[in-house]
């Protein structure tokens, strides 16, 4: 009698399944899950790791779509600066390590590290506050470029969560950055008291978490 009832069981379910079905219920869309630009669902989990629809931040709809160079496809294979690259936001940053001989570290020998990536428009805007001349010294000095873009990474995978539950986390150059909560994307703060927004977040490459921030952080005031 037991086995005859749970088949009755089992029955009625596959029935109602197969009437939803043909009433037309569709199945999600991962965009109504995390729209860009949103909060993210919180998929990311603590160990820090990420993937493509963990992003968040209104600046994630100026990556290249589907599987493009620089698209979220397509980065979260290659090391982190290899998609900067290819990211059309970000590739001063990459000419910049570059230029700081950090490419081979970042992209290679650091596995897990989470990236604070200012975007082009966050060197345009510390070259007009510097000056010409004294922003052209910067990229020419190969140490302390190199010191000011490892105070934009810390050693390990962050999720957005992580981040936050940190409130602040250390530098590879030394020194802290203080992470806030800011509604639907996060701020950061650096050692001169200036506060950066993430414009995308919880970017998954193959060896890091990157977030592209508007503003060049600095440990102290230049």
């Amino acid at each position: 009698m037991r086995v005859m009832q749970r088949l009755a069981s089992a029955g009625a379910m596959v029935a109602v399944v197969i009437s939803m079905a043909a009433c037309g219920v569709p199945d999600p869309n991962p965009d109504d899950l995390n729209p860009r630009g949103a909060a993210p669902p919180g998929a990311d989990t603590n160990t820090g790791v990420t993937i493509p629809i963990d992003v968040f931040g209104s600046g994630c709809a100026n990556l290249p779509p589907g599987y493009a160079p620089g698209s979220l496809q397509a980065v979260q294979s290659q090391p982190v600066l290899a998609g900067a690259e290819d990211d059309p936001m970000l590739t001063t940053l990459a000419s910049s390590a570059d230029a700081a001989g950090l490419t081979q570290t970042l992209n290679y020998t650091e596995q897990a590290i989470t990236v604070f990536a200012p975007d082009n428009a966050a060197f345009a805007d510390l070259q007009k506050s510097l000056g010409a001349q004294r922003f052209n010294a910067l990229l020419a000095d190969k140490n302390t470029l190199g010191n000011i873009l490892k105070y934009h990474v810390l050693a390990a995978r962050n999720s957005r969560r992580t981040l936050v539950a940190a409130g602040a986390v250390p530098t590879l150059a030394g020194g802290n950055l203080r992470i806030r909560d800011a509604g639907p994307t996060i701020s950061v703060t650096d050692g001169s008291g200036a506060t950066a927004t993430v414009l995308c977040g919880n970017i998954p490459t193959a060896n890091a978490v990157v977030y592209v921030i508007d503003k060049v952080l600095m440990p102290n005031k230049m």
